[in-house]
């Protein structure tokens, strides 16, 4: 009996084991497609762009509430235009003992283009913005194919820096709603990018 149960517990720790680095590599060859089809940042420059140890603790599968008749908002960005969205829906989740909630956000541009009218964004900023990440909060891109039976899998080591974050003033990017600013830290994704942006 006690022979058996140590080789389920090694069975066990194997296959977690054999899971975590499954996944690293996956989160890996993620972001190194990433970085190697960059539109802004390109040649050398892509040497300055850092990320948080991949974490699997910081992907999630989040309840999903679609909004009823959500209506057009301008959103601030960080530039002189503001742009129209609206809540798509709510998505909730428990993160480090913290329960959470974020607004998933719907462009109406990008709606009115055939190839990304099922683009949908999550806009967010946390303790580590201005700090370890950008100023002015990350983002994750979904679809609406991504929502399955109300749940969606959240993934913040796939958050990612906005345009703005390489090349001041060339770029509008929306600046996360006051409603998605989190107090706790979101240790995963994209850093700050680590050369002086012009």
């Amino acid at each position: 009996m006690k022979k058996m149960f140590l080789i389920l517990v090694a069975l066990f720790t194997s296959y977690f084991s054999f899971s975590q680095s499954t996944y690293k590599d996956s989160l890996q060859a993620y972001i190194d497609d990433y970085v190697k089809n960059h539109e802004v940042v390109t040649g050398d420059n892509k040497k300055y762009m850092q990320f948080y140890p991949a974490d699997e603790n910081y992907r999630v599968i989040a309840n999903f509430e679609k909004a009823i008749t959500p209506k057009w908002f301008k959103i601030a960005t960080s530039g002189k235009e503001e742009k129209l969205y609206r809540v798509y829906g709510t998505v909730s989740f428990t993160l480090h003992d913290s329960i959470l909630k974020l607004n998933l956000y719907q462009s109406q541009a990008l709606l009115m283009d055939p190839k990304y009218k099922d683009y949908l964004v999550l806009l967010f900023s946390d303790a580590t913005t201005g700090k370890e990440t950008y100023e002015a909060g990350r983002y994750i891109d979904f679809t609406t194919g991504d929502i399955k039976n109300n749940m969606l899998v959240i993934d913040f080591n796939k958050a990612y820096n906005p345009y703005c974050a390489y090349e001041k003033g060339k770029y509008n990017c929306p600046i996360p709603p006051i409603e998605n600013r989190l107090s706790i830290a979101i240790a995963a994704g994209e850093k700050i990018y680590d050369k002086p942006v012009k």
